[in-house]
This record gives structure tokens, C-alpha cells and sequence, in this order.
């Protein structure tokens, strides 16, 4: 088939149109902006344009060899030219979800879906990294770049499908999982789920899709268990870390042990004989990814944390980091994401930053808002702390790179947690 992605360089839409070239179809697409799958594209000559959209490409490409179905996100708005062209010209349209469970039943792959509010990426790329390195024959889309991989890939002879599956726009709910591996659940999302109630709910319909559920610790099955029994699926609970698990942080060490046990299933399942302590070795080796937590010089990390439970177990990892290489404290540069959101999780700050020295607020990265809702600032949210004192409002600018540039050479670990465009900027004061 011909495919076209729209989005098709960002995290993800790219890794899904390296997967679809793999498995034997034509993939071309578009983006607004050079997104960070773009070199990856490139090396595996998938044609792309990056423009306005304004729906020329999508027309030369229907025109000239035919588009039998027109893929995007959850982002891109009905009015978009491309989507009406797709539509007005009868090209089948969907999300990524009903794409990606196409290609799975297609290709008879078991999928291992790795969900949760927070964590399933890192523990998606733990997988990732330690079944590449065991030779497991698997397949995988992950929504990041990945250092050490492709973020998506696939070979005839695989037998399982590593997939981050994300529970915005509802869109894990399109699948049927072989495994499913909950990390941890807590209500996210406002602008899709209105209650927290209807985003546990959510959950509790992944899990009785899924022919087996592991989760990663006692909060990622809050009050499914019962649930579960009744429908008589299997489940395995994980209370605590591995104790051979020692990578910093305490989620992190509950996403390895979570991949760990996703890893002996996989193992189980076709009857591949893996040692746990090599498995544990080689994930005690795991070297991250982008924007989990991501080194990029001596004491300098940047984090996609945007959520004050993201923001209490990277602090956790940051603060054991900051022990173990002498460095003097931890300084956090924070950017939120939605005030829509805002507004929801404000309450959860006022102990979130207990781990920092010093913290800069910038505004928030503002996207599909509630223009009803007052814009929370930067001050607002420092006066809701109980440790206000070591807040301070900020903006990306050259006053605040140089206070980072001091603050490091005093011997602090410097890092930035953001969903926005903060992350650029910060790149860019250490070039």
C-alpha cells in the first residue's frame, strides 16, 4: 500500500513510518517543522516535504502514484488541508492507533503495550534495549529518539511488537494487547477525561482487552484488582524493585523491573532460554533516552517531566545522580504544559520540588487551552509552595542562561523539565 503520514519527522509519526517502510509498504508524508525522526527518514530514503501542509504534496502524491491511506494525529485539527483533501477525495483516513493495529494483525505480531501516566517510555526503551541485545525477535514503535536503535523497526522473522502505548485521545484502546504492562495510573488529561474516574476507567478497558497484564507497582492497578479476577484475566503484580536493579532512581528501577518481567514472558512465550541475571545485567546498563532524563555534559540533564508526580521521581533520580558525582545541589529550570492542565495538577507542586535547591518557573507552554481559564503564572504556582523560597519566575533568555552557566560552575546538576520549547533552548546554552 501507499501510506501517507502527516507529521511524519516528529516522535510520533516518524518511528511508525520507519516501521510501515520495513514491513514492505510505500510511505511518503509531510510535516510543518524538521522534526527530530528526520535524519532517520533520510537514511532509509522515505520521501518527505516540510511545508505549510497545504495539501499540494498530498495531491501530487495521489495524483501521481496513488495514497490508499492518509495517517495522523490526534493534534491535527478537521480543518486541516490535508485531512479535508484525504477526505473529499475518498483516501481512507485514521489515527495512528487504527494504522498501527492494522500492521500488528498483518504482520501476526504479538503486541507487549506498555502504558501508563508516566514511565512508559523509559520502560518501553528498557525492553527495547535489553531484547535487541538478547536477540529476541521483536518488532517496536517508541515515542522518542533512541541512541542506541531506530525508534521503530521491523523484520520478517520478528514475533513480537514493543509498543508505548499512549492512553491520550484514547488512543491505547484501539488495540487487543498479548501483554499489557501498566506502570503507574494517575488522573492526567483533563481535556480528554473530565473526571478521574473516566481516565481509571480507561484504564480498567485496556486491561480486559489484554490477554495478560503485568503492573509495575500496587499504584498502577489502584482498584482493578478485583476488577481483573472477575474477568478472569491474568495478571501479575510487581510490589517491589528487583533488588538487582541498580539503576538511580526509584522509578526508574521500577521501570527496569517491569521490563525485566515483560522480557521472561516474552522468553516463556516462544521458548528462549534467558538467564534473569543476564537480562538484569544488561539492564543495569541501560543508557536512557532522549529527554528521559538525558545527560547531555557533566551535571547537565533535560527531562520531558511536565507533572508533579514526573517532577517527584525525576527529583528522586537527580538527587541519588547528584550524590554519586559530588555535585553541590540540584537546580531545576521548570516549564508546565497546558494551563488547561494547570489548573487540574496545581495542587500537586506544593511539595513536588522538596528535592531542589533552586527553581526557575517559566511560563507555560500554552496548547490547546480552555480560553475561559485564567493563566496561571509562574508566581502563582511559586506562592502554592511550601519551599517557595527557593522559586523564582524566569524567562528563557540570556540573563537566565548565564545564572545556569554560574550555578553549574559552583558545582550544581543543572536540569531542565519540559514538554515545550524550553528543551531547544536549553540545548542551546551548552553548545
Amino acid at each position: 500500500m501507499n501510506i501517507y503520514i502527516s507529521g511524519i519527522s516528529g516522535t510520533g509519526m516518524g518511528p511508525l513510518a520507519l516501521m510501515a517502510k520495513n514491513a514492505g509498504h510505500t510511505v511518503f508524508g509531510s510535516d510543518k517543522n524538521p522534526g527530530p525522526i528526520l535524519k532517520e527518514l533520510e537514511a532509509e530514503n522515505i520521501e518527505f516535504k516540510i511545508s505549510d501542509q497545504d495539501g499540494k504534496f498530498l495531491e501530487e502524491k495521489f495524483e501521481n502514484t496513488g495514497v490508499d491511506w492518509f495517517v495522523y494525529t490526534s493534534a491535527l485539527p478537521e480543518n486541516h488541508p490535508e485531512l479535508v483533501y484525504a477526505k473529499t477525495h475518498g483516501i481512507k483516513t485514521s489515527k495512528r492507533d487504527e494504522f498501527i493495529d492494522f500492521l500488528v494483525k498483518e504482520l501476526n505480531l504479538k503486541m507487549v503495550a506498555v502504558a501508563g501516566t508516566h514511565g512508559k517510555t523509559t520502560t518501553t526503551s528498557m525492553i527495547i534495549w535489553a531484547g535487541l541485545k538478547l536477540g529476541l525477535p521483536i518488532s517496536y514503535l517508541v515515542g522518542t529518539t533512541l541512541g542506541f536503535a531506530k525508534s521503530g523497526k521491523y523484520n520478517p522473522e520478528d514475533k513480537f511488537f514493543i509498543y508505548e502505548a499512549d492512553e491520550y485521545d484514547r488512543n491505547f484502546l484501539a488495540f487487543s494487547p498479548w501483554l499489557s504492562l501498566i506502570t503507574f495510573v494517575s488522573y492526567d488529561h483533563p481535556d480528554i477525561y473530565k473526571t478521574e474516574e473516566e481516565y481509571k476507567d480507561a484504564f480498567k478497558t485496556f486491561e480486559t482487552k489484554s490477554e495478560n497484564v503485568i503492573f509495575g507497582n500496587p499504584s498502577a492497578a489502584p482498584d482493578s484488582l478485583g476488577y481483573l479476577t472477575e474477568k478472569n484475566i491474568p495478571a501479575r503484580v510487581i510490589l517491589t524493585s528487583d533488588s538487582r536493579i541498580n539503576l538511580s532512581g526509584k522509578a526508574r528501577r521500577e521501570d527496569a523491573t517491569t521490563a525485566l518481567n515483560a522480557i521472561l514472558k516474552m522468553a516463556e512465550e516462544i521458548n528462549y532460554d534467558l538467564p534473569e541475571e543476564k537480562i538484569v545485567e544488561i539492564l543495569n546498563e541501560f543508557p536512557g533516552v532522549g529527554r528521559r532524563f538525558e545527560k547531555l555534559g557533566d551535571g547537565i540533564y533535560t527531562d520531558y517531566g511536565h507533572h508533579p508526580e514526573e517532577i517527584i521521581s525525576t527529583l528522586e533520580m537527580a538527587h541519588e545522580e547528584a550524590s554519586k558525582t559530588g555535585k553541590k545541589g540540584i537546580v531545576v529550570i521548570y516549564e508546565p504544559h497546558q494551563n488547561t492542565r494547570q489548573h487540574e495538577v496545581k495542587d500537586g507542586y506544593k511539595t513536588a520540588f522538596k528535592d531542589a535547591d533552586k527553581l526557575f518557573w517559566l511560563p507555560t507552554y500554552l496548547t490547546r487551552e480552555d480560553k475561559s481559564l485564567e493563566i496561571i503564572t509562574p508566581k502563582m504556582f511559586i506562592d502554592s509552595l511550601e519551599n517557595k523560597e527557593i522559586g523564582e519566575p524566569a524567562e528563557m533568555n540570556p540573563e537566565l542562561a548565564e545564572k545556569l552557566k554560574s550555578l553549574k560552575n559552583e558545582g550544581y546538576l543543572i536540569l531542565l523539565m519540559t514538554a515545550g520549547p524550553a528543551d531547544e533552548w536549553f540545548r542551546g546554552i551548552w553548545q
